[in-house]
């Protein structure tokens, strides 16, 4: 059982953090404008890289994390031949970049558009207005909600035992299948995720 619970903390943890990852990205080319006086070949590209984010944000959103698991878990599996804990990983990281890129966007276009041109005065890059003047203040604006992500994906890393990851849920059951004991043993369960979800939200009051 506690192998369950470090499992499930392990996956929320990395999942977030690379799904953070891949929102900045998919975040940042869905807030980029497409500028007349750009080169051609760099509108192309930024037109292809935001139909790309377009594209990835509605079907991972549009769709449950149930059957994106089981379709690159069983579907794939003799295509890619990975393991369960390895497609959960996966599967946990590439949903929730997809809710992160929005959160993310969101918080971009909320800066306003005088900060940008300010630092471009000043002689910086646009890389370097976004890291030093742009990001700081957009974080600050999507942290509660990134927060609430992390606390979501505690209780949707249950989701990774229907393909064979040992997490929290999957060990219950293993015992609730020995020991016929399912009232007692999902009510243990149940105020785990309470506690962990509970601990996390007393610490983004913080934030």
């Amino acid at each position: 059982f506690l192998y369950g619970v470090q499992t499930t903390l392990i996956y929320a943890l990395v999942g977030t953090i690379a799904g953070f990852i891949i929102g900045l990205v998919l975040g940042a080319i869905r807030s980029l404008e497409v500028n007349e006086s750009d080169p051609a070949f760099i509108r192309i590209l930024k037109w292809l890289g935001q139909w790309f984010t377009r594209l990835y944000i509605w079907v991972f959103r549009g769709t449950p994390m149930m059957v994106q698991a089981m379709f690159l878990y069983y579907g794939l599996q003799s295509v890619i031949g990975w393991d369960g804990p390895t497609a959960g990983l996966f599967v946990i990281s590439i949903n929730t970049g997809a809710y992160m890129a929005e959160i993310i966007r969101a918080a971009l276009e909320s800066v306003p558009a005088g900060q940008m041109e300010a630092g471009r005065c000043v002689g910086m890059t646009y890389l370097q207005t976004m890291r030093r003047i742009i990001l700081p203040q957009a974080m600050r604006t999507a942290f509660p909600s990134l927060s609430n992500s992390l606390i979501s994906m505690i209780k949707d890393t249950s989701l990774a035992a229907n393909i064979t990851v040992t997490e929290m849920f999957m060990a219950t059951q293993r015992i609730v299948a020995r020991t016929y004991e399912p009232l007692a043993l999902y009510i243990e369960v149940g105020l785990i995720y309470l506690l962990c979800c509970s601990l996390l939200s007393y610490l983004q009051s913080f934030g």
